[in-house]
């Protein structure tokens, strides 16, 4: 994933910071509780095609 890309993308839902998950392809957003898959090198920002962060992801750092 290209680092300057990832400087400039933020949550679709709450222009939050997004976290990158490397092992599981995803952005996190932890205010909103939800991952973004990424394809392909290609971020999916669409919230219908995030997914949910469970209990334990929303509170691990």
């Amino acid at each position: 994933m290209d680092n300057k890309l990832l400087s400039i993308l933020v949550c679709p839902v709450c222009k939050g910071t997004l976290n990158y998950n490397k092992d599981a392809q995803e952005l996190v957003c932890k205010a909103d509780g939800l991952a973004y898959p990424i394809r392909d090198d290609i971020p999916v920002m669409l919230e219908s095609e995030a997914r949910k962060l469970s209990s334990e992801e929303k509170l691990a750092k």
